[in-house]
């Protein structure tokens, strides 16, 4: 989308986005940018197991019909995702979406998303407790953390 500026007798096309943002800055409509220490999501989620990478590892072993669900937007998946994860974003998640997923209330599930800065996964998991859901788990520090490790993963 374009819009157009008249400056004397010219008129100049410039990309909306860019006019819109430096003069939404200007007026104040656009804030700063969240500090990069910001954190979105809780330490804990009454109800839900938090795990951390190695927690999540541990499950598979023991919980072989864990089910992995990535609470990203799909284009996160991207930058890569973890092997044998279903991609729910968390916009999508009821429990509608849920049941046709995982359609026993006690199987396992492990939610996660970019990590601590990320609320997706927290969401989610709040989401599949208040739909039935008894076996509730929750990977914090999500794929951060996961690539921070250097545990494989897949790029799509």
């Amino acid at each position: 989308m374009a819009i157009y500026l008249k400056c004397g007798k010219r008129v100049r096309r410039r990309r909306l986005s860019a006019v819109f943002f430096a003069a939404s800055l200007m007026i104040g409509l656009v804030g700063p940018a969240p500090a990069s220490d910001a954190i979105l999501s809780p330490e804990e989620i009454p109800g839900v197991v938090k795990v951390n990478a190695e927690g999540l590892l541990d499950l598979v072993d023991k919980k072989p019909n864990l089910i992995i669900i990535d609470a990203r937007l799909r284009q996160d998946r991207s930058q890569g995702y973890i092997e044998g994860s279903i991609s729910l974003p968390d916009i999508q998640t009821t429990c509608a979406a849920l049941v046709k997923t995982v359609s026993h209330k006690s199987a396992p599930l492990l939610f996660y998303c970019n990590g601590p800065q990320c609320g997706r996964s927290a969401h989610s998991s709040r989401i599949a407790l208040a739909c039935g859901y008894t076996h509730v788990y929750w990977f914090r520090g999500g794929f951060e953390e996961w690539k921070k490790k250097n545990y494989p993963f897949l790029k799509e």
